[in-house]
């Protein structure tokens, strides 16, 4: 028994210093700055409203359209209005959708499907803050 134990003790001991060499040595974990077209379309998304909750917050449609931007899309307003559509169609978070909405409406992409949703303005939000 005693043997069993020390070969145990001297396996983890030398499996816990090979594994230290190789994570800090050999292959080592290497940060990079990507860029956010490199995003998941999931986390684009959640980006895109977050980007929408700003816009109510501030009412500032270009600001939100430079915001989306940097996700590499060529048509910003058509991107929204997507997003948007892809979210209602999804049954996804009626507060995202309300946001999404708002921002495609700033943005002039207000669709048939969109109009129920359409409840939040920026000049609401900003009077109750």
């Amino acid at each position: 028994m005693q043997r069993f134990f020390i070969s145990t003790v001297i396996g983890v001991a030398i499996g816990l210093v090979a594994g230290l060499f190789i994570g800090w040595t050999v292959a080592p974990i290497e940060y990079v700055n990507s860029p956010m077209t490199s995003l998941s379309i999931r986390h684009q998304q959640e980006y895109t409203v977050m980007v929408a909750e700003g816009y109510l917050v501030d009412g500032d449609v270009l600001g939100a359209v430079e915001r989306l931007r940097v996700l590499g899309m060529s048509n910003v307003p058509l991107y929204v209005q997507e997003v948007t559509e892809t979210y209602i169609s999804n049954s996804r978070d009626l507060d995202d959708i309300q946001k999404l909405v708002a921002l495609a409406a700033g943005l002039g992409r207000l669709t048939p499907v969109m109009e129920p949703y359409y409840e939040l303005r920026p000049s609401s939000v900003r009077a109750s803050s």
